[in-house]
């Protein structure tokens, strides 16, 4: 662990490059293979729940790999399982077949999700100061690269099947580019401990990473529909709101590590929660679109660095092994996503969107108060 230094930062960001290229790239296939295999939207959200299933199942066997193998490898194995899987997506000639591609590409996304962000805290940690929101920033990058990378060539003309090769060899290089500075040690608290049950401060910053994964959720499949229903915009301007969104988010998390080491985790999660939640209450109260929109960019902004910080602190945790303990967290986070969707439309029925946004600008408030909670929220201040 003393030997960290700028080229292993940079196999970590490029490991967080390699995810988001190789998820979004899946999302431009979608309506190719829905029209070339006949599925109707209750049968592809169905299928789609077979990705979710397997990064869930996935995500906490991670942790013990990590332990075992080292993340060098479990990154390597997951992203190689990644790229060969992208191809065979676009080729899967029955609901069955995509079902099963579907669950394994999955299960692969979910264990380089998890093995990456170990390699994060363990860098981070080694190099004594703020790294993890530019690691998650690159992510980000990646999902705007992968999925306009995609549908370029997919508009060139390519086929699916050719365009997603194209898209796994592009993966693929920057996988190989990585590799030879992965961490290729496991964890040394880990050694002999490939399973603890997740207590204390893990399961309270878990469900800190639900609500920030239950609101990009919420956003991802709202947004347009808010706008579009309370805001009067036309549906082909809908997407704006996921866009500014996503802008001012990835923005945030680039320049992230230099604010935290500026004002420290606790005053940047305090920051970032309400500034999240005021960006809800503006979306709701706004009296034109564009003051709407304005609260996204909000929303955005507030939460770029959250999550890198809860990922910082459950590395920082004693309670149990950091490998471990990003296994549980990331699991715990991914299913606020999945279950978003589901619950915001749930309320919404129940009273109406507007008062769905308004209970998540109220939990947002709840993870801004967690910062100054003592013995749950182990956070460096800067």
């Amino acid at each position: 662990m003393d030997n960290i230094g700028l080229k292993q930062r940079l196999s970590t960001r490029l490991a967080f490059l390699t995810a988001g290229l190789a998820m979004a790239a899946w999302a431009p296939l979608v309506p190719y293979i829905k029209a070339r295999l006949g599925l109707g939207e209750a049968e592809l959200g169905l299928l789609l729940l077979c990705l979710g299933a397997g990064s869930l199942l996935a995500m906490p066997l991670t942790g013990m790999l990590a332990a075992r193998l080292g993340c060098r490898r479990v990154v390597l194995i997951a992203g190689g399982l990644a790229t060969v899987l992208l191809p065979c997506l676009s080729l899967a000639a029955s609901p069955w077949q995509l079902a099963i591609a579907l669950f394994l590409f999955g299960a692969a996304i979910g264990t380089l999700d998890v093995a990456m962000n170990i390699q994060a805290v363990m860098v981070e940690k080694a190099s004594g100061g703020a790294l993890m929101s530019g690691f998650h920033g690159m992510f980000s990058v990646g999902g705007f690269a992968g999925a306009g990378g995609m549908a370029l060539l997919l508009w060139s003309g390519l086929s699916p099947f050719r365009a997603s090769v194209a898209a796994a060899v592009i993966v693929a290089t920057v996988l190989a580019i990585a590799s030879p500075h992965l961490l290729r040690e496991p964890e040394p608290r880990a050694a002999g401990k490939l399973f603890v049950l997740p207590h204390g401060a893990v399961i309270f910053i878990g469900v800190l990473c639900f609500i920030v994964f239950l609101v990009e959720g919420a956003i991802l499949d709202w947004s347009a529909l808010f706008l579009t229903a309370t805001r009067g915009l036309d549906a082909s301007q809908g997407g704006l709101g996921y866009a500014a969104f996503a802008i001012a988010m990835t923005s945030g998390r680039l320049t992230g590590d230099r604010i935290v080491r500026r004002f420290g985790g606790k005053r940047v999660l305090l920051l970032g929660g309400l500034f999240a939640a005021a960006g809800f209450f503006v979306a709701i109260f706004a009296p034109t679109a564009s003051v709407a929109l304005f609260g996204f960019v909000l929303i955005g902004l507030g939460a770029s660095n959250i999550v890198p910080i809860l990922f910082s602190a459950a590395g920082s945790q004693t309670a149990m092994p950091a490998s471990l303990a990003i296994a549980a967290i990331t699991t715990i986070g991914y299913a606020g996503i999945l279950a978003g969707p589901a619950l915001i439309g749930f309320v919404a029925h129940a009273t109406s969107l507007s008062m769905a946004f308004a209970g998540l600008g109220c939990a947002l408030l709840l993870v801004a108060t967690s910062a100054h909670l003592r013995g749950f929220m182990p956070i460096q201040q800067e």
